[in-house]
């Protein structure tokens, strides 16, 4: 690996750019999980959360190839982040006010480590295309293209933590977010990407259906969570009263 090669530092430039661009989305799904600790422990989930899925992508990038080929994979995934973008905003929705419940850095810490195995199936291909020298993967590159973007990803979730408490719609729009990626991902699967093929109206349609499911489930379940607590915080007053 020559350092002082041309080459290198675009294929380095092209490795750290990509993830720019493409680590977007896995920034709001950090931002969301970290938002549900106590502020103290937030940029230690970041951290954590960051740099494990950094690793966890490099080991992905070895293997993805053939990961996409397996069919039904990739509708797996897509379910278990519907899943995961309901959960976030239930829990925002119940924990919002001054009783405010904080939750585990280990459940924050696993959230961003799935969301992210399942978002980064597509991206670590394109990752590894930039990364190739002359016809083959150059692994050390890529190693140091991911690690350099880990304070981007840092960056760009403390950046959206921080809109997120500021302007309270953005969560909202991030668990949309989430349920659009997990469209996406479900119409990509090489099992049924063919029934899509051109079809603009059926793979937008699927991406936005998802979306809406996510916002209008998680915001259900967290007004059902918080209807719930409020009628048991009023039955515990009355019953402190009558004693």
């Amino acid at each position: 690996m020559d350092i002082a090669s041309p080459v290198f530092w675009l294929a380095l430039g092209q490795i750290i750019w990509i993830n720019i661009i493409l680590s977007g989305d896995n920034a709001v799904v950090i931002a969301l999980a970290a938002r549900s600790l106590p502020p103290k422990q937030q940029k230690q989930a970041i951290i954590w959360g960051s740099g494990a899925a950094v690793v966890l992508r490099i080991a992905l990038t070895l293997v993805a190839a053939a990961l996409l080929n397996l069919p039904y994979l990739e509708i797996v995934g897509g379910l278990l982040l519907l899943w995961i973008g309901v959960q976030l905003l239930a829990e925002e929705e119940d924990g919002e006010g001054e009783s405010k419940e904080y939750g585990s850095m280990l459940a924050a810490v696993r959230t961003i480590l799935v969301a992210d195995l399942v978002m980064s199936l597509d991206n670590v291909i394109a990752v590894a295309l930039a990364a190739k020298i002359d016809g083959v993967v150059n692994y050390p590159l890529l190693i140091i293209g991911l690690a350099i973007s880990i304070p981007l990803v840092i960056f760009g979730s403390t950046l959206m933590i921080k809109l997120m408490e500021r302007f309270p719609v953005i969560v909202v729009i991030g668990a949309g977010l989430i349920g659009w990626v997990a469209g996406d991902a479900m119409i990509h699967d090489v099992a049924i990407k063919g029934m899509f093929a051109g079809n603009l109206v059926a793979t937008y349609g699927i991406k936005v259906v998802c979306a809406v499911f996510v916002v209008a489930v998680g915001k259900w379940l967290g007004s059902r969570g918080a209807k719930h607590e409020a009628i048991s915080d009023n039955a515990t007053a009355e019953q402190k009263t009558g004693g």
